[in-house]
């Protein structure tokens, strides 16, 4: 397949691989592949999400955010990592970066109501953490869950095909997944000279997970990394959400499908004591998940790139490296 470069992100219509027609659906799984092999990030429509939804959950997280900072923090439990309800701000910095991000966020994980009894991993996952002080959070959160965990499958369909895998492949790796859905407050900076000069709404990296669902974010500033070297802004239409390959989908392709390095920068100095809100929704594998690279993804040209790995091996490892986890 050809290099190409993007000026911006392609748009896709889940709706086309989910038609039962097999010429939409053919079509989907070519421009998907050819998006993740070259920018690693697509645009994505009908992916499930209502407006009506999105903006309640906007709503809700807003209103979180916007409680006093103690009172977030009852939210906030060092011994899980990170994994359930609050994260204080400038705790999490990227890999490489000794400067927390100017962000805080929330961490929502898979409901264990949802799993069966019978099924091991349920051991493996901590109770949700919900605000009491928003009612609304709990539902608009899980149901944004739900939803997005959906979509993500079917994308993962689309990817195992062009990969020449099992449509199916996927499934069993995800199903109760150790999914994340973020919603991230970058706070406002009321004095610009306070903050250190590297210190940034989401410095430079990679996404840990298989791949990523983005929600459109309430303010411009996230930008993706060309192969050229040259950043370009991602801006998704209100009613797309963007998909992006994370690492793991990257190790397991032995860099054929792009982990591509993205940043949130910091608005103009005049709007910096703006906030800026945005949802991802971080879609993990079972932790037993082999992320051993695809024999089909190794040649004389693309040696193995990386050494074998489970994704809660990966996961754990990436965690400490973004501080969030002791080593």
């Amino acid at each position: 397949m050809s290099e190409i470069l993007f000026d911006e992100i392609p748009s896709l219509d889940l709706a086309d691989f989910t038609s039962g027609d097999a010429a939409r659906k053919a079509q989907f799984v070519q421009k998907l592949g050819e998006a993740y092999q070259n920018i690693g990030f697509i645009a994505l429509r009908n992916h499930g999400l209502s407006d009506e939804l999105t903006q309640k959950l906007y709503a809700a997280t807003k209103d979180f955010f916007a409680l006093p900072d103690e009172v977030k923090q009852k939210y906030e439990n060092p011994e899980l990592a990170g994994q359930r309800g609050y994260v204080g701000k400038g705790k999490e910095k990227a890999k490489g970066f000794n400067t927390g991000d100017l962000k805080e966020f929330f961490h929502v994980g898979q409901e264990l109501s949802d799993i069966p009894d019978s099924d091991p991993i349920k051991e493996e996952y901590p109770e949700n953490i919900f605000p009491e002080e928003v009612p609304a959070f709990k539902e608009a959160t899980l149901e944004a869950y739900r939803k997005l965990e959906a979509a993500g499958k079917q994308v993962l369909r689309a990817i195992a095909i062009h990969l020449g895998l099992q449509e199916d492949y996927f499934d069993e790796k995800v199903k109760y997944g150790n999914s994340i859905l973020r919603p991230i407050h970058y706070f406002p900076i009321e004095n610009p000279d306070s903050v250190p000069a590297d210190a940034v709404r989401a410095a430079e990296h990679g996404d840990i997970n298989l791949i990523t669902l983005l929600m459109g974010a309430s303010a411009d500033g996230l930008q993706v990394l060309r192969r050229d070297g040259q950043w370009i802004p991602i801006t998704a239409l209100p009613e797309q959400v963007v998909v992006n390959v994370g690492d793991m989908l990257a190790r397991l392709t032995n860099n054929k499908l792009k982990s591509t390095i993205h940043r949130v920068v910091n608005p103009p100095r005049e709007l910096m004591h703006t906030s800026r809100f945005s949802i991802p929704f971080f879609m993990h594998p079972r932790s037993e998940m082999d992320l051993t690279c695809l024999e089909s993804c190794i040649d004389e040209q693309n040696p193995k790139a990386y050494p074998d790995a489970t994704a809660g091996e990966y996961l754990n490892e990436r965690l400490v490296e973004l501080g969030l986890k002791k080593a």
